[in-house]
């Protein structure tokens, strides 16, 4: 029993060192420590306190939410029904091959991503009318050439303009970026797609089965009497196989995956037509500036070379190559050959050095961009002489083999290149806000030319003017193209002529499209080899096989 009286307790401190903790009553603190612990600063604890356990996930990071648009509208039956023509399309004419069937196929597609941007209230702006009529211009490609390599470049460049026109964007990331980003929508269309119609369903329960009914019952009516129409008429029977797809149990599978295809892409196209990302957000920071001296300097040494290559050129062009032929002991082609692909690097690391040049320029004041403009358009300048140069050595070697698919496909990519290094110096005078979206406009206007062109036809065209010159002709080369470069070398004599063809005609003999898969390059091949048939002697076909020096196409890159 305690000799002092109890008292009613208060309320207590906390007061801790280290790892333990006392409680002490206010009143049996002496003044000093009273004192000590109003003026000390308190520590202000989180209220209410943080819950005990893992801490929650982060969020997205910063440049994702900045991209990130606004969820979309609900899809509407046009667009579903579009895209779900699309699917079907693809199913029964993209089996058969390729031709008009690309076309024919993008048409509901770009319906589908019309009517979704349309309910999200989008305008149909003048950049994205030129990036959609492009992306349909390139899928014209098919349906004139037979070639597979200018058709694939031309799919490729399709479906990035049509990225480009779903997302509309103007910046380098975002024209990038934009061009492949209807891909990262596949799997967000499809969820909104099925969301949408679900609860659709759920508010218009009832009104899905008239509609189905209807499109059953007119199914059945044209196989019942398109089949007995078929069996009573030969002449309707052929038009109706020709204007039909042909079907068989085993083409399931792949028709399956076609249809899942088309079904897939047209919806991921509407997706991010009702609701794109917007990657022009995308802030891409400048570098550091670097001082006049640093920055200029290197660029400076750089022309210098440059212009002591022209220099060296120019000499080689006014004093003749059989000079330099003599004194370095090279050939002709040689000569030719051992420069162009260097010239070639070349132009693509100018362009990558004057990318990390403009990151890193002196800016602010207008000395500044006056030296910008000064050392990098005498860069461009001197890189346009260096392109010129490595365009005249593939002519003076395409003098002295031929010309061929790698040779035509490289100075094409020479070409647009010196385009790109002129728009670039046109963007420094006139300002770089329009260079990323007319760099992809050149990009798809050179696939375009190259496969308007027909690369196999100019190939063909080529060598047999040179065979009326010299009598030269590589046989074996031409049984590798397609059926573009028949018109060409049905100009050749006899036996020249057959064994020129005679595996182009034996390709086109084992195909079987109908016409919506037929291009025009095949159709103009399989006239000419009606009115001309082949007479092909194997052994005068060995005997032609390279040219009269032994040295054939293939003998050089």
């Amino acid at each position: 029993m305690s000799d002092t009286p109890s008292t009613p307790s208060k309320p207590s401190t906390e007061v801790g060192a280290g790892d333990s903790t006392q409680r002490q009553s206010p009143a049996t603190l002496s003044y000093h420590e009273q004192h000590s612990r109003a003026t000390q600063p308190q520590r202000h604890q989180p209220w209410p306190p943080p819950p005990a356990g893992p801490r929650p996930p982060a969020g997205p990071p910063k440049w994702l939410t900045d991209v990130r648009p606004e969820p979309p509208a609900k899809i509407r039956p046009a667009t579903f029904l579009a895209a779900l023509a699309t699917a079907l399309l693809s199913a029964l004419l993209l089996g058969e091959g390729l031709g008009l069937n690309l076309l024919v196929v993008a048409v509901p597609a770009a319906l589908a991503a019309y009517f979704a941007a349309q309910a999200a209230g989008r305008r149909l702006r003048p950049w994205t009318l030129v990036w959609a009529v492009g992306g349909l211009g390139l899928l014209a490609i098919p349906a004139l050439r037979d070639a597979g390599w200018p058709t694939f470049l031309a799919v490729i460049s399709a479906l990035a303009l049509g990225s480009l026109a779903l997302h509309g964007n103007r910046t380098w990331a975002g024209v990038f970026v934009g061009s492949l980003g209807i891909l990262g929508s596949i799997g967000s269309g499809t969820a909104w797609a099925w969301r949408g119609l679900r609860e659709r369903a759920e508010v218009s329960r009832g009104r899905w089965a008239p509609m189905v009914r209807t499109t059953l019952v007119a199914f059945v009516l044209l196989i019942v009497f398109g089949a007995l129409f078929a069996s009573a008429d030969a002449a309707f029977a052929d038009l109706l196989g020709g204007l039909t797809p042909e079907v068989s149990v085993a083409d399931g599978p792949w028709r399956t995956f076609l249809f899942a295809l088309g079904l897939l892409g047209a919806l991921a196209a509407a997706r991010t037509a009702a609701a794109p990302m917007r990657w022009d957000r995308l802030e891409i920071r400048p570098g550091r500036a670097r001082g006049r001296a640093e920055w200029a300097l290197p660029l400076v040494v750089l022309n210098l070379l440059f212009a002591a290559f022209i220099a060296v050129q120019l000499a080689v062009l006014f004093g003749g190559y059989d000079k330099v032929l003599s004194e370095t002991g090279l050939t002709y082609a040689q000569y030719a050959r051992q420069g162009f692909w260097q010239l070639l690097w070349a132009t693509l690391l100018v362009l990558l050095v004057i990318a990390l040049a403009l990151r890193w320029a002196p800016r602010g004041a207008e000395r500044d961009r006056g030296l910008v403009r000064s050392v990098l358009g005498t860069l461009c300048v001197l890189t346009l002489v260096v392109v010129a140069s490595a365009l005249r050595r593939m002519d003076l070697y395409v003098d002295a083999y031929g010309l061929t698919r790698l040779r035509v496909s490289v100075a094409a990519v020479e070409l647009w290149l010196g385009l790109v290094i002129v728009l670039m110096m046109a963007a420094g005078i006139l300002g770089s806000r329009w260079l990323p979206r007319a760099v992809a406009v050149s990009a798809a206007a050179a696939v375009l030319a190259f496969g308007l062109i027909s690369p196999d036809g100019l190939v063909a065209e080529q060598n047999v003017a040179r065979y009326r010159a010299t009598e030269k002709l590589d046989v074996h080369y031409f049984q590798d193209l397609s059926a573009d470069a028949v018109p060409a070398l049905d100009r050749l004599p006899e036996p020249q002529r057959s064994c020129a063809l005679v595996r182009i005609a034996e390709r086109l003999d084992g195909r079987n499209e109908p016409w919506y898969a037929t291009s025009l390059g095949v159709a103009r091949a399989r006239e000419i080899l009606e009115e001309r048939p082949l007479d092909v002697d194997e052994t005068e076909c060995r005997k032609l096989g390279t040219y009269g020096d032994g040295r054939g196409l293939y003998d050089e890159y």
